[in-house]
């Protein structure tokens, strides 16, 4: 098992979860309103001088899965550019 986490600027939502659809999964744990600055993306604080929120997808999934979802994430990437999305793969040791 693993534990993919998904951060991304909330201005591409729809994109992200028509990803997380397309790879089959349905289960997610979504955290909104998160904060952070990144090299390419820039700094969100969601106030007037740092605008912008960022969103946070847990995916618990199969090994299988975790690495289509891993990969249609990096296709997103490439279309999406500066808008900001990236995914983090993580071993899972054990869920109850």
């Amino acid at each position: 098992m693993k534990m993919v986490m998904i951060s991304y600027n909330e201005a591409v939502e729809s994109e992200v979860m028509d990803s997380l659809t397309g790879c089959g999964l349905k289960n997610y744990t979504k955290i909104t309103d998160t904060y952070g600055s990144g090299l390419t993306s820039g700094t969100h604080l969601g106030n007037d001088i740092w605008p912008g929120k960022n969103s946070l997808l847990y995916v618990a999934c199969e090994d299988k899965e975790a690495k289509q979802l891993i990969s249609c994430i990096r296709e997103l990437r490439k279309i999406l550019g500066r808008e900001g999305v990236k995914a983090f793969l993580m071993p899972m040791d054990d869920m109850t």
